[in-house]
């Protein structure tokens, strides 16, 4: 087995268990939340649903990478590699639709309380369930194309089978076919990209245009910049903004390997890696930046010490 092969499977072990530990991690949190609350507010809701797409993308498509890469060659049929792509592309799906949301949902809490978003706010919980739940259906739906194209491993180098995944093919389908899925699938993230990032650059302004206006009236104890409101704003700004960068960059990386005479391993490596950066690290961003994950971990440590305050 090539060198380069093993590194690249090492390093994706380590990005895999990070990440998926830092998923459950945070999908503990929230339960320990419910059972102390008895209740889920709708931002942990909204962070727990994001939690439980990262890990289904990174089990889903993290295992068999990690597999092919030490040289398991074959351990895939074609029902399997059917059911984890859907499933991948499915998350992958989730995750756009979920950080939307949850930008959309933090930018109505921002907002000013004399603004048209006034009587939104009492009953946004309300919507945070069935969005959700819509987000479910409408990927569930709009992915279907892909059990219908991928199928098991074939004796082929073509540029397609190679981008695809090294350990499962596509069948050949007409051109109009794959424009026509390449069209509705690039509308989804842009319609969910589009919409995150003005409500981040909304909340940048509100944040900006707050902070100037109440400067004077905070003293040097207690800082807007420490205001949770102010505080969450921030934590879905920077997820956005990772997100965003990240599908610039996969954008620019597959166009480049699809026009490529050659494929470069090299960069095909690379792209897989860095295709789960969002979903490994998305988790430690917001678990650095919610108050409460450490104050449950603080608890904890004091109750494995002997002290139960």
């Amino acid at each position: 087995m090539d060198a380069s092969e093993v590194v690249y499977g090492t390093v994706f072990l380590l990005q895999i268990v990070f990440g998926v530990s830092g998923n459950v991690f945070l999908l503990l949190v929230y339960t320990r939340v419910v059972s102390t609350r008895h209740q889920l507010n709708p931002p942990d809701l909204i962070l727990a649903h994001l939690a439980l797409a990262n890990t289904m993308a990174l089990l889903s498509r993290g295992i068999p990478d990690i597999l092919s890469a030490w040289g398991v060659r074959n351990f895939l049929d074609d029902i399997g590699c059917k059911i984890l792509l859907y499933l991948y592309r499915v998350a992958r799906g989730l995750a756009i639709c979920t950080t939307c949301l949850l930008s959309l949902f933090q930018a109505v809490i921002i907002s000013p309380g004399t603004s048209r978003w006034a009587r939104i706010k009492t009953r946004l919980h309300k919507y945070i369930l069935p969005s959700c739940l819509f987000s479910w259906i409408f990927n569930l739906l709009i992915d279907m194309s892909t059990p219908i194209v991928v199928t098991g491993p074939q004796n082929s180098t073509s540029v397609n089978r190679v981008i695809l995944l090294k350990y499962c093919s596509s069948i050949s389908v007409s051109t109009v076919t794959k424009l026509v899925n390449a069209v509705v699938l690039s509308l989804r993230d842009l319609f969910f990209m589009g919409h995150m990032s003005a409500a981040s650059g909304y909340m940048v302004f509100v944040l900006h245009r707050h902070h100037r206006q109440v400067r004077h009236l905070h003293g040097p104890s207690r800082s807007p910049r420490t205001m949770p409101e102010v505080q969450a704003a921030k934590r879905v700004i920077a997820l956005v903004t990772l997100y965003v960068l990240l599908y610039g960059r996969d954008t620019i990386t597959l166009s480049l390997l699809f026009n490529m005479k050659k494929i470069s391993f090299l960069i095909l490596n690379s792209n897989n890696i860095m295709s789960f950066t969002f979903s490994a690290v998305s988790p430690f961003l917001m678990i650095l930046s919610d108050r409460r994950v450490r104050v449950f971990w603080k608890r904890d440590s004091h109750i494995l010490n002997g002290d139960p305050t």
